[in-house]
């Protein structure tokens, strides 16, 4: 990309401070950006009419102001497809590792647990997927990834929600119904779908009372799809049995939050898509959609 764009680049560990985004911004043609910046009115005018494309090293948009970027004609890029199938296996490594309580047994060995409760017939008991109806909440291209991994657990079933029709998860044994049926059956409920105005905290307390006591809620999309407050009240009250996060509102999470101190919740932070070739991929689909977007040439993932 050096070799064929005059760059400008920001090389901390740490997410670009605002104002620093902003001071650099003014002229510049493009712009690369990750989901820890918010583009927005005030960084597009700062930018100025040079401005012709955004593109996020990210499938998730919703950090970037869609309509603003439209009203302005700019281009938007996005990583879609070359994460799919790095989400959908840390998507059923988390929930394996919630259901079998992987993290908790393993504090349980370092703090002296297991001496104490060795071989105790109900010591560490979890939930497992066999038989299980499992619950997909969003059958995207993660979603319809999951689905198929499931199978090979044999679950029971697998309902899902979309927005519109998916022949082929009904073609690969799913069953489409709706949001509050899928809560009140599911054995796990998995959030896959895309943080929306109109997906924002649906995930509250309706929600969660509607869910079996039983449940395991996993969320691998966005943390603003959840009400965390309701989320840790149903955790402490037993509404539902337990919860395994790779994403949260904020990123980082607080070290002292409440969600990090339940034993029934399995917080990671947020590596769905982070093994290393699929960051590559990501890398170098960001930036031939950026290149093709200040050469006003055709992008690999365009989504404006």
């Amino acid at each position: 990309m050096y070799q064929r764009l005059d760059l400008e680049v920001w090389d901390g560990d740490q997410p670009i401070p605002r104002e620093e985004l902003l001071k650099r911004v003014p002229g510049k043609q493009g712009i690369l950006c990750l989901i820890t910046e918010k583009i927005d009115s005030q960084v597009l005018d700062a930018a100025g009419s040079c401005l012709k494309v955004v593109s996020t090293f990210s499938v998730g948009t919703d950090h970037i102001d869609l309509e603003a970027v439209k009203a302005r004609g700019i281009k938007v890029g996005y990583t879609p497809g070359v994460l799919t199938d790095a989400v959908a296996e840390l998507t059923l490594g988390l929930t394996l590792a919630t259901a079998r309580r992987f993290f908790q047994s393993h504090r349980e060995i370092l703090s002296g647990g297991w001496e104490k409760s060795a071989w105790s017939p109900l010591w560490m008991c979890g939930k497992q997927l066999h038989g299980c109806t499992v619950g997909i909440v969003g059958l995207g291209r993660i979603g319809f990834a999951l689905l198929l991994r499931l199978k090979a657990f044999q679950v029971k079933d697998i309902l899902y929600t979309a927005r519109s029709p998916k022949p082929h998860g009904e073609a690969e044994g799913g069953k489409e119904v709706k949001f509050e049926e899928l809560l009140q059956k599911s054995d796990f409920v998995i959030c896959t779908c895309a943080l929306t105005p109109e997906t924002q905290g649906m995930f509250d307390k309706r929600a969660f009372q509607l869910m079996k006591p039983s449940a395991v809620f996993i969320n691998i999309s966005r943390g603003g799809l959840v009400n965390q407050d309701d989320l840790v009240e149903a955790l402490k009250g037993g509404e539902i049995w337990g919860a395994g996060l790779d994403v949260m509102t904020p990123e980082p999470l607080p070290s002292h939050h409440p969600l990090l101190q339940l034993a029934n919740c399995t917080v990671i932070p947020h590596i769905g898509s982070a093994t290393e070739k699929t960051r590559l991929d990501m890398a170098r689909l960001a930036a031939e959609n950026l290149i093709a977007g200040i050469k006003g040439t055709s992008m690999p993932a365009q989504l404006l």
